[in-house]
């Protein structure tokens, strides 16, 4: 393990964020608000950091990174964009303290949506652009976007790579990782243009259709408007939203497929049929479950319970009713949604539709085992073998995941937060999805939870994006030996 080299190209990533900061400054000159020197000032430190950075280690500069190298420069490079992506929100007096100010950037980066945010519409739109370009960035992710546009990345890429795009096994759609990486930011990018278009159509301006798209296809949700999506009382918003979370949940590869002229290589993609056709089970349940009880018209109990199913699924968060108001069958609908997540390679969270489908496989062949003790069975995906070890790994994530769970959850109770608030919590930012129930619910924020409480989210929301494995391992004694 090469600390040197590995905080190297950690500086190279810091320079790259500072750079980025130069968007929401463009909003903030053309705006004339107070977010002008904040924002200039935090490019100042996140520059001069990742210049100071490497400058200090640049003889320690080396062209292929191992596999643990690479997972340690995308723990620290994620942390790092958390760290000084906070920068403009503290200088700019948004919040009153630096941990508020952490807790909103990590938000941001891993896609949560989780807010501390009170007063949105209080707060200069340089300040509301940067708080959204953060999903946008973290969507895709900032190491794959580093691939794409710094050459030098480019050699031992994989590794960085493989650590952060989500999934047990991501798709290598170009034989060169840097041009795998381009592709998908390609496709990232056109969606987001596609919504952002749509969005004016329906009288958004142009800062709110490039907030709310990057809140979508990053399946993040911060929103400008303290109501999120429901301040619009729009139908066409509503459904252009819906319609590009659901893209947004989709494995990107999937996209490019489309996109080269292959438009059934979606229904031959068995996640994507697993997906889709559970998204449709539960909206049609839930649907079902408010008709009569909430909404007195059929459309309305459509409308209204398939963009909430399709918000919790792809873990964007975005909120056009008080889920909480609903009936027990539905919110423990949302529930199970928190942990099932969208697909892998998707911007989306939770644990992936793969993981859950490969786990069903493997428990239905150990019950026909039992059944047929002397049968050599193998489990498939697409009819394609899958391997042991990729097995192992899902069912070790599987149980790291329930099991933080079950410890953060016992933890925030320990911090004096109760139950429902505790289990919503940490299923909402370990699943990098935003709201949940009770004081963390949709009508709510995670302003009023305590700070160690809200520094354990923190962990959380950087767990989730980062799959478990890419953190936890750096807890590892022998990570750190030679």
């Amino acid at each position: 393990m090469r600390l040197r080299s590995t905080l190297y190209m950690v500086g190279i990533l810091i320079i790259f964020l500072g750079l980025t900061m130069i968007w929401p400054l463009m909003f903030g000159l053309f705006y004339q608000d107070r977010s002008v020197w904040p924002l200039l000032r935090s490019m100042g430190i996140t520059l001069g950091s990742g210049a100071l950075l490497t400058v200090l280690f640049k003889k320690w500069k080396v062209n292929i990174i191992s596999h643990r190298e690479g997972m340690a420069i995308v723990a620290l490079g994620w942390a790092a964009a958390g760290f000084f992506g906070a920068f403009p929100f503290y200088l700019s007096n948004t919040f009153d303290t630096f941990g508020d100010a952490l807790f909103e950037s990590v938000s941001g980066f891993t896609t949560t949506g989780a807010s501390v945010l009170s007063n949105i519409e209080d707060v200069p739109r340089g300040i509301l652009f940067w708080r959204s370009l953060t999903h946008w960035l973290g969507g895709m992710g900032i190491i794959v976007l580093s691939l794409a546009v710094l050459p030098f990345l480019g050699v031992g890429g994989m590794q960085l790579y493989k650590a952060e795009v989500p999934g047990p096994t991501p798709d290598k759609l170009k034989p060169r990782i840097k041009d795998t990486a381009a592709v998908l930011w390609k496709v990232y990018l056109l969606l987001s243009v596609s919504e952002m278009v749509l969005l004016m159509f329906g009288g958004m301006d142009l800062f709110e259709a490039l907030c709310h798209t990057f809140g979508t296809m990053a399946t993040g949700g911060f929103s400008t408007r303290s109501g999120s999506i429901a301040d619009y009382k729009s139908g066409y918003v509503d459904t252009v939203i819906m319609i590009f979370m659901f893209l947004a949940g989709i494995n990107f590869a999937l996209h490019y497929q489309c996109l080269k002229g292959k438009p059934f290589a979606l229904w031959r993609d068995p996640e994507f049929r697993f997906f889709s056709g559970t998204l449709i089970l539960f909206i049609l349940l839930v649907t079902l479950n408010i008709y009569g009880s909430v909404y007195s018209r059929f459309l309305d109990a459509l409308h209204f319970g398939a963009f909430q199913l399709v918000s919790i699924i792809t873990t964007t968060g975005y909120v056009t009713a008080d889920y909480e108001k609903w009936p027990s069958l539905a919110q423990n609908i949302l529930v199970l949604c928190m942990f099932l997540g969208a697909s892998t390679g998707s911007t989306g969270g939770g644990m992936k539709c793969m993981r859950l489908m490969l786990l069903l496989k493997h428990s239905y062949r150990e019950l026909f085992r039992l059944i047929h003790p002397h049968a050599v069975t193998q489990i498939k995906l697409g009819g394609r073998p899958v391997q042991h070890d990729v097995m192992e790994s899902i069912w070790g994530f599987f149980i790291l995941y329930l099991g933080l769970f079950i410890l953060s959850s016992f933890l925030l109770v320990a911090m004096g937060v109760d139950g429902v608030t505790s289990f919503a919590a940490v299923a909402a930012t370990i699943g990098n999805i935003g709201p949940g129930l009770g004081m963390v619910g949709p009508m709510e924020n995670y302003a009023l939870l305590p700070v160690a409480a809200k520094w354990l989210l923190i962990f959380c929301m950087l767990l989730g994006r980062l799959e478990i494995y890419t953190v936890i391992i750096l807890l590892v004694p022998e990570f750190w030996r030679k």
